[in-house]
Formats: structure tokens, C-alpha cells, sequence
């Protein structure tokens, strides 16, 4: 379940990443409720972003493995604003060129590594999901949630039950 808003008129946004062609119903059943969801590459599937798209607007990117007609249509960054939160998204976080601080970005949202983790750097905000697809060595299976809380951007890991 998604953590509650504070307040509950705060926008609860979805990401999701490295589904790799396997969009689970765990995932699905999980993003629920939220009022957009990020997918941050190695979708795999085009299909699934209309599966997506019927519980919330979606944005994606494309990851390293998504080849093809439909993927070419998909930029490999993208930057938007959400709910007061200026957020960047990329698929391989080393591949940015970029300063975070410099740019005005409060979340950079990236996947590839299939590795969950939050981190805070001065007053930028590093998100990885994780991956939601295939199971791989022992990484667990995740998605996340990102909402604006007192000001800020917060972030939660939400392992999936697989």
C-alpha cells in the first residue's frame, strides 16, 4: 500500500523500473491509487505502458533494452515538474552529465542497476525503484512511491510480494 499523503490533496506519484517485458499484478495492484506513475526504463513491452496508463497518466523513458519502433519514440531523459517537485529522470544515473543542484532539480529518478535505494544529496533526492520484473541474483522485487511532504520531496521503497 501506498504511504498516505500529507495531506491527502499531495499528489502520490508511481515509479517503477527495469520491468523488463514481466509487468507483474503485484505492481499493478501496488500502484493502484497513485495519480501518476514514472516509469524509469527497460519497459520491454510497449503494451505495458498502456496497462499502466489505465491506473495513471504514465511518463516513461527508454532503457538499455528497449529496442525498436515503439521505444524510439520514448526520450531517454525527460524533465518535469509534479506537485511543485522539478524531478529528471534517467535510466542509468552514471550516464548523467548534468549537475542536479545547478539544474534546479529536487528528484533525479533512475533504474538500470535493479538496486532500491533513497539517497539525499544536498537538496537533491536520488531514487531508484529498484526492478519490478524478472528476480535478479537475489535483488528484491520493488517499486516506489515519491510524494511532497512539508516542502519536500520524500520517497518510499514498497517491496512487492513475488
Amino acid at each position: 500500500m501506498p504511504p498516505p499523503c500529507q495531506p491527502c490533496r499531495e499528489r502520490r506519484i508511481g515509479v517503477i523500473s527495469d520491468t523488463h517485458g514481466l509487468l507483474r499484478p503485484e505492481a499493478l495492484e501496488a500502484l493502484e491509487g497513485v495519480d501518476r506513475i514514472l516509469h524509469a526504463g527497460d519497459i520491454g513491452d510497449p503494451d505495458h505502458l498502456d496497462a499502466l496508463a489505465r491506473i495513471a497518466p504514465v511518463t516513461a523513458i527508454r532503457g538499455n533494452i528497449d529496442r525498436g519502433h515503439w521505444a524510439r519514440a520514448l526520450p531517454e531523459t525527460v524533465s518535469l515538474t509534479i506537485g511543485g517537485m522539478r524531478i529528471h529522470m534517467i535510466h542509468d544515473r552514471k550516464t548523467l552529465k548534468a549537475d542536479p543542484e545547478a539544474e534546479g532539480w529536487d528528484v533525479v529518478i533512475s533504474g538500470h542497476s535493479h538496486k532500491p535505494s533513497i539517497e539525499k544529496n544536498g537538496r537533491t533526492l536520488w531514487l531508484n525503484p529498484g526492478a519490478a520484473g524478472p528476480r535478479r541474483f537475489r535483488l528484491p522485487v520493488t517499486i516506489a512511491y515519491l510524494w511532497k511532504e512539508a516542502g519536500r520531496p520524500r520517497a518510499s521503497i514498497q517491496a512487492l510480494p513475488v
